[in-house]
């Protein structure tokens, strides 16, 4: 039963159907949202929600018993347990207090095909990679963003106290800023309280949004190689390890081959001439 649930497990016709079978359920709880398709289609789509349960339920326990007997190993991986906790969660009841648990379970199935992606599992391993070093940066925005909403109320409120009248507003006009939507329209208004304007607009610009995006797109983008690389490890190290044991079964076997030879040779000077 075990050797059977690993090979359909790593059964590419296995993979691919329960990719399809994710897809078509993120499919199915969208079309749900509509109201005429739900009172018209009501009762296929309550089929439809059960036999995909079904289906998920029985392909986590196919995967389940693929690492059997140690079937500890199977939470072992991030994924997998991911995988687990949604298909367990999504099995509570639709009714009582854990109703809208089960809702949210049914909504985060849909999250399954960033499991069933590699490409995809590599993005998010690449986001939760870039998280300390984005906090840095974030606070390094921050940091300028206060900074220049402190001058921009200063300079702007009196002629402009819709976007520069408070430190909190003059701060959402900043982080409005950082899309580059309008602000050029921003620094005309601006111009009115001093001529010296478009070097606050022009420095903020630069600085916050050439600069400091930028970096985010840096470290976002060395993560990625990062990941990549670390994947790629794995897959190097088992080949090396698979090429160390062909190359030690060729010396046993060149051993053995010398032994055997030097046992007919013994053998031949033995024999009477």
């Amino acid at each position: 039963m075990i050797h059977l649930c690993r090979r359909i497990a790593s059964s590419r016709r296995f993979q691919n159907g329960a990719l399809a079978v994710i897809v078509a359920n993120a499919v199915l709880i969208g079309v749900e949202t509509s109201p005429a398709l739900w009172e018209r289609y009501g009762g296929v789509f309550n089929v439809l929600n059960a036999a995909v349960q079904v289906i998920f339920v029985v392909e986590i326990a196919v995967r389940l018993l693929a690492f059997g007997p140690r079937v500890h190993r199977f939470f072992l991986d991030g994924w997998n347990v991911f995988d687990f906790a949604i298909v367990a969660l999504s099995l509570l009841p639709a009714v009582g207090p854990m109703a809208s648990v089960a809702r949210l379970a049914r909504l985060l199935r849909a999250l399954r095909v960033v499991s069933a992606v590699p490409e995809l599992r590599l993005i998010v391993a690449t986001m939760l990679r870039s998280i300390p070093s984005l906090a840095n940066v974030v606070l390094l925005l921050g940091l300028i963003l206060y900074v220049y909403a402190v001058v921009g109320v200063h300079l702007f409120a009196g002629v402009d106290p819709g976007n520069w009248g408070s430190l909190p507003r003059a701060g959402l006009t900043l982080f409005e800023i950082l899309t580059l939507e309008g602000w050029v329209d921003l620094m005309d208004g601006s111009l009115a309280a001093t001529g010296w304007a478009w070097v606050y607009y022009v420095s903020f610009v630069v600085i916050a949004v050439f600069v400091v995006i930028n970096l985010f797109i840096a470290i976002v983008i060395n993560n990625l190689e990062a990941a990549k690389r670390d994947e790629h490890i794995p897959a190097t190290t088992q080949t090396g390890a698979l090429a160390a044991r062909l190359g030690g079964i060729r010396a046993e076997l060149e051993a053995i081959e010398s032994a055997l030879r030097a046992a007919r040779d013994v053998e031949g000077a033995r024999r009477p001439e």
